[in-house]
């Protein structure tokens, strides 16, 4: 059944089929037609949450200092032209508004036509408002989040019954540097406005705002390249310069790197760096000249924290008496580290195949990504085997529920893992 099809012709009907699939499957009953799996999946997750599908329940508004602060301090801000050319002219006539949100869910800016602005503020979709998966249920900004693509959610594919009356046609929004989530931009509205072509439009703009982000930043790197030519043209040894995130401008007497990992809350002075080793730090306008020493420091013993526990967001976290850093990882690295994980004693590039695709054939897939994990892990991992280093203390935080570890992966190995978890609760009942 093409839900969005049948909405434009018989909007009614639409939300009648779409109300009895809610209330069937919510009931634990078979359902004359069956939710999406993106759907599905969103209100397993829901149910094992503990969000109320009859309550609607949510968390406080930010005071508009804070909205104010994160806007300032959002990547967003520099792609909103972007998103107003290409979805406000559409979004007033169609009685839509649009929503962007920052990575927490956090309602940042929002659009569009007054009569729709003023629906919308009935269901909380307020300036600050969070719309998180798990604060308020399956919807056009928390589940694109979760899932990270494109998502439309139907009238009652909403898991809250009283956003029922609501459509959203949300897609995240990601650094084209690293894959990291910035937002998620949103267009909603009434179930009878709503079109086919809302989702794959939205996405469309989504991905101009990205490559609008890439052209900022490399035009960045460029202005910081010119300033970093004289001062490099003057040093011996190896040096490489970065803006204030690790991206490399420019660097003299050593092979190329495309970015190096830095503490959350770098200093000047003599530091150790995972991808550099020891290194002096000088400041410069818009970034950091690092120059490489030979003479390295002593390397104390470092933590890693792999944390899964949020299916929406999963990171890795360096710890050492020089400072800490955090990266949020892709669903692909986090399916490597954690197999890492799992093998403590190391794992080769065919054995991570077959965990990963059950084909020990796919070695080039496997070495490519875990070169790029190299990339900012740097010596904390090994290869020949693949493996975190010795001196390096490896945590893993799992969530609560077994099937919320990495729930988008179909690698058999964290299937298995999962079916453990799950056995092991079993027994424990």
């Amino acid at each position: 059944m093409n839900v969005a099809r049948l909405a434009t012709v018989d909007a009614a009907q639409a939300a009648r089929m779409l109300n009895e699939m809610r209330e069937a499957t919510l009931a634990g009953q078979r359902a004359r037609i069956a939710p999406r799996p993106v759907i599905e999946q969103s209100w397993g997750r829901m149910l094992r949450s503990g969000v109320d599908p009859e309550h609607d329940r949510r968390s406080g508004l930010l005071p508009s200092d804070e909205v104010y602060r994160r806007r300032k301090e959002s990547p967003l801000r520099h792609v909103l032209p972007v998103l107003r050319e290409g979805l406000l002219s559409v979004a007033d006539v169609a009685q839509h508004i649009m929503v962007v949100a920052d990575a927490d869910g956090r309602v940042l800016w929002r659009e569009g036509a007054p009569p729709v602005l003023r629906r919308a503020d009935g269901l909380g979709f307020e300036l600050g408002a969070d719309w998180r998966e798990d604060v308020v249920g399956t919807n056009g900004v928390g589940t694109p989040a979760v899932v990270r693509r494109p998502v439309q959610v139907f009238a009652a594919e909403h898991f809250v019954r009283s956003q029922t009356s609501w459509t959203c046609s949300g897609a995240p929004i990601t650094d084209p540097r690293d894959g990291r989530l910035l937002g998620v931009v949103d267009v909603s509205g009434p179930l009878e406005t709503m079109h086919p072509a809302t989702l794959a439009w939205v996405d469309s703009v989504a991905k101009l705002a990205e490559s609008r982000l890439r052209e900022l930043h490399l035009a960045s790197l460029e202005q910081l390249r010119a300033v970093a030519a004289p001062v490099l043209a003057r040093l011996a040894g190896r040096a490489v310069v970065v803006d204030r995130n690790g991206w490399a401008a420019t660097m003299t007497g050593m092979p190329y790197v495309r970015r190096v990992t830095l503490p959350k809350a770098l200093q000047p002075g003599r530091r150790w760096l995972p991808s550099l080793g020891s290194c002096t730090v000088e400041p410069l306008a818009g970034g950091w000249l690092l120059r490489a020493e030979d003479e390295p420091l002593a390397t104390p013993t470092r933590r890693i924290v792999l944390d899964l526990s949020r299916p929406a967001r999963r990171t890795v976290t360096v710890t050492a008496s020089t400072g800490s850093w955090s990266r949020e990882l892709s669903p692909r690295h986090a399916e490597l580290l954690f197999l890492l994980a799992e093998h403590p004693a190391g794992h080769g590039a065919a054995g991570l195949a077959e965990d990963l695709f059950d084909d020990p054939s796919r070695t080039v897939t496997v070495r490519a990504e875990m070169s790029r994990i190299r990339r900012y892990l740097g010596e904390l991992l090994q290869h020949r085997p693949y493996r975190f280093s010795d001196d390096t203390e490896v945590e893993v935080i799992i969530p609560d529920d077994p099937r919320d570890l990495l729930p988008q992966s179909t690698a058999p190995a964290v299937a298995r893992k999962r079916n453990a978890m799950q056995d092991g609760r079993t027994g424990a009942r």
